[in-house]
């Protein structure tokens, strides 16, 4: 059963997949009615970013369904590695699109068209598109910080980058209403290339999490000098971490007294399993309890 903790994360995040499908589809459907209007590259490449916004966001929304599963049999430490691979199949999405944008944008640029009318609507389109992306982000932000979730943070990023693309397509479009045609093009092929850079931080970030990636080194010391902090504690080696979705798992070994009962060490070991796991929303602890005068630990290290 999930405890009140984790069900108010799935909660969350279930919220802001949700959130994020119904952003993509208002600003496709305004997008389309610009670029129609415009015949803006600059315009059409915010609308290929969106679409694939969309995909992705429908790609986040399965895969956190299917992370916040409770574990079974078949898969004892939970479904959350489904986040990481939402990540990487939205990376490929994003590339793809960067890739066909950049193709798109040097044909434009090598034979240059005049805009349409809809410039004015393009503008207003791309304003409405920045507020609402902005109430998102707000969105998502609060539920990165709840959750950890690597799904909804690749989420994120995407969408923090259509800010900047809808900012350059708002210049692009005033500069050639007075004009400067050959700037759409060039505009659209910076969009392309920030898009590709923000794929590979997606790619990134996956590739961590599904090669079970040790957490930041500062996290790590803090569960070293938590772990130490009790008295009988002698020393700690041998700790391993690792994410998988919104879940942090710990293994270390203690060194205690070895004149310790049984019942001693482990009250000492469920106590410091305790304060660790108050370190983070959530988190699976496993100690595994030596002597301190074990000759075999001595070159050992946390």
């Amino acid at each position: 059963m999930l405890r009140p903790q984790h069900f108010s994360n799935a909660v969350l995040m279930r919220i802001a997949s949700y959130a994020s499908v119904i952003i993509a589809l208002v600003l496709i459907f305004a997008k389309l009615t610009a670029w129609y209007h415009s015949d803006s590259i600059s315009i059409l490449a915010s609308l290929i970013d969106s679409s694939l916004d969309l995909l992705a966001s429908l790609v986040n929304l399965l895969a956190i369904r299917h992370a916040l599963q409770p574990a079974d049999k078949e898969h004892r430490f939970g479904h959350g590695k489904a986040e990481p691979l939402a990540a990487l199949g939205q990376s490929m999405f994003i590339a793809g699109s960067a890739i066909m944008l950049l193709f798109q944008a040097s044909d434009r640029l090598i034979n240059p068209q005049p805009l349409s009318s809809g410039i004015e609507l393009g503008i207003a389109v791309m304003l409405f598109s920045m507020f609402a992306t902005i109430g998102l982000l707000v969105l998502q932000r609060y539920v990165i910080i709840k959750t950890n979730s690597a799904a909804i943070r690749a989420d994120s990023l995407h969408y923090r980058s259509d800010l900047l693309i809808n900012f350059s397509v708002i210049i692009a479009l005033f500069l050639t209403h007075i004009g400067l045609i050959w700037l759409d093009p060039i505009m659209a092929i910076f969009i392309a290339l920030y898009v590709l850079l923000s794929a590979w931080k997606i790619l990134r970030d996956a590739i961590d999490l599904l090669m079970d990636h040790e957490i930041t080194e500062s996290e790590r010391q803090l569960i070293i000098q938590t772990a130490l902090k009790h008295s009988q504690v002698k020393g700690i080696h041998d700790l391993r971490t690792r994410r998988s979705g919104t879940t942090i798992f710990i293994q270390l070994h203690l060194e205690l007294d070895p004149e310790l009962s049984l019942q001693q060490a482990h009250d000492v070991s469920a106590k410091t399993s305790q304060n660790i796991q108050g370190l983070f929303e959530e988190a699976e602890v496993i100690i595994h309890q030596d002597p301190s005068n074990d000759q075999s630990i001595q070159q050992g290290h946390a």
